[in-house]
C-alpha cells in the first residue's frame, strides 16, 4: 500500500510539473494597407532578415496583454530593427509566428515573433 501511495504521488507530481507548448505560423499578409512590390526582375538583392518579438505572461489567468497588441509590439520592434533609411529598400515575406507555453491552470505564456526580409533595389 505504501508503494502505491508513492507511485501515485510521483505520478501526480509529474503531471502537475509538466508543461506543454503549441506553435503556429501565419505567413499570409494580414495588413489592411497593402503595398505591392514586384520582384520579377533581377533588380534587387536581399540585404538581411529582421525580426521583432513580444511576450505576455499570465499567472492564474491574470496579466499580459491581448494578442493584437502582441503582434503590434513585435511589428514595431521589427521595423525599428529594419533601418529602412538610405536607399530604395522594402520589407517582404512578412511572417507572424505564435508560441504558447503553459502549465494549466497556473501559468500561460504567449510569444509572438514577426520576421521579414529586407530587399534593396539596385536599378
Amino acid at each position: 500500500m505504501k508503494s502505491m501511495k508513492l507511485i501515485f504521488s510521483i505520478l501526480i507530481t509529474v503531471v502537475l510539473m509538466s508543461s506543454c507548448g503549441i506553435h503556429s505560423n501565419n505567413s499570409i499578409n494580414t495588413n489592411n494597407n497593402i503595398t505591392n512590390v514586384e520582384l520579377n526582375k533581377k533588380n534587387f538583392r536581399v540585404v538581411e532578415r529582421v525580426k521583432g518579438q513580444s511576450t505576455a505572461t499570465y499567472v492564474f489567468g491574470m496579466g499580459g496583454i491581448y494578442n493584437k497588441s502582441l503582434v503590434e509590439i513585435a511589428k514595431n520592434q521589427m521595423f525599428e530593427n529594419a533601418d529602412l533609411s538610405g536607399g530604395a529598400k522594402a520589407i517582404v515575406n512578412v511572417t507572424t509566428e505564435s508560441h504558447l507555453t503553459f502549465v494549466l491552470p497556473f501559468f500561460y505564456k504567449k510569444t509572438v515573433t514577426v520576421s521579414a526580409h529586407i530587399v534593396e533595389f539596385t536599378d
